[in-house]
């Protein structure tokens, strides 16, 4: 509801997400009284409509998976005010349920292929070909407990999507676009035994082996 009333930038959102920003109330581009009157003018016109209240659940984009702060206070009240959210009593309940499991779900991981080798991982001054960034600064993903995981380039969708079902961990690779201005994805960062298995299962199935 902030983003969309142009009061908090989609961006400063997403540094929140990788835990970068402390809390959300920090980077809103208008004063705490206003920002209470919109979630109390929210609160009643779903009531008004009849939308039943749901917790959404907050975590940041890190391994840590750390509860992500709204409120400069943490007072657990206002809080749960910002984790609101309001779904209609028409829709079906499997979809209610699919909207409630989706609004909690951890978000992915999201790592850096950085455009220059030239950074210094803040935690040891080690440096690498892949970075996630924390408040202080790039981190290496030795760092990240995540040096284990295997790059695989974006290219074979169907892969991809297996090897990303199969994988307890994994990480979104992407890397800033200079003409595009923006970021995009390069691959995936996945568990080397998960990308081997399905590599071995697709290629027998694309040969046509039964046992395969």
């Amino acid at each position: 509801m902030l983003t969309a009333i142009g009061w908090l930038d989609p961006g400063v959102v997403e540094r929140w997400r990788r835990g970068q920003i402390d809390c959300i109330e920090s980077a809103v581009q208008t004063s705490l009284p206003r920002i209470l009157e919109a979630l109390t003018l929210l609160q009643s016109w779903a009531a008004e409509r009849g939308l039943s209240p749901t917790q959404a659940d907050y975590v940041a984009r890190t391994p840590q998976r750390q509860t992500l702060r709204f409120s400069r206070s943490g007072d657990p009240a206002i809080e749960a005010r910002y984790r609101t959210r309001w779904v209609s009593p028409e829709l079906p309940e499997k979809k209610r349920e699919r909207l409630i499991a989706e609004a909690s779900r951890a978000p992915e991981l999201v790592v850096v292929r950085p455009l220059e080798n030239a950074w210094t991982c803040h935690r040891c001054g080690g440096s690498g070909d892949f970075l996630m960034m924390e408040n202080p600064g790039p981190v290496c993903l030795r760092c990240m407990d995540l040096d284990h995981l295997e790059f695989l380039p974006a290219g074979d969708a169907l892969l991809s999507r297996r090897v990303k079902a199969k994988s307890t961990t994994f990480a979104i690779v992407v890397r800033f676009s200079r003409s595009r201005r923006r970021y995009e994805r390069q691959g995936l960062l996945v568990e080397p035994q998960v990308l081997s298995d399905v590599q071995r299962e697709l290629g027998a199935q694309r040969r046509g082996d039964p046992a395969g």
